[in-house]
C-alpha cells in the first residue's frame, strides 16, 4: 500500500527534543509585555494625570463632571466638591467625578475648529 515499509518509517522518526523552559514561556512573556505597553501603562498615565487634576482643584474653577454637568466650584472638602450649576443651585459631587476643567475643553474645541 505505502512505498515505505513500516520498519523503516519507525526507524526514521527521531525522538522529539523537549524545548527549554524559557522557550516555552517566551509567548507568555511577549503577550504580557504587549498588554503592559498597550493597555496597562497608558491607563496608569491617564489615572495619574486625572489624580493631579483632582488634587489641584480650587474654588472658582469651572469644571465638567463625568456626567456632563458644567459648574463652578463653590466649595471643596477632602472627598466632595460643591458645584454651582445655576444661580443659587448647588450640588455636591465626588471629587473623583470631575473629569476636566471647562476652560481646557473650550480651548480644545476652538483648536479643532481652526
Amino acid at each position: 500500500m505505502f512505498f515505505i515499509p513500516p520498519s523503516w518509517a519507525e526507524a526514521a522518526a527521531a525522538p522529539a527534543k523537549k524545548p527549554h523552559l524559557l522557550e516555552q514561556m517566551m509567548p507568555f512573556i511577549f503577550i504580557f509585555l504587549l498588554f503592559y505597553f498597550l493597555l496597562i501603562r497608558p491607563a496608569q498615565k491617564r489615572q495619574k494625570k486625572h489624580q493631579q487634576l483632582v488634587n489641584q482643584l480650587k474654588k472658582g474653577d469651572s469644571v465638567i463632571t463625568s456626567s456632563g454637568i458644567l459648574g463652578i466650584i463653590y466649595g471643596l472638602t477632602d472627598s466632595f466638591v460643591t458645584l454651582e450649576i445655576a444661580d443659587n443651585v448647588r450640588i455636591r459631587v465626588l471629587r473623583s467625578q470631575i473629569s476636566s476643567l471647562a476652560e481646557s475643553e473650550i480651548k480644545k474645541k476652538e483648536a479643532v475648529k481652526k
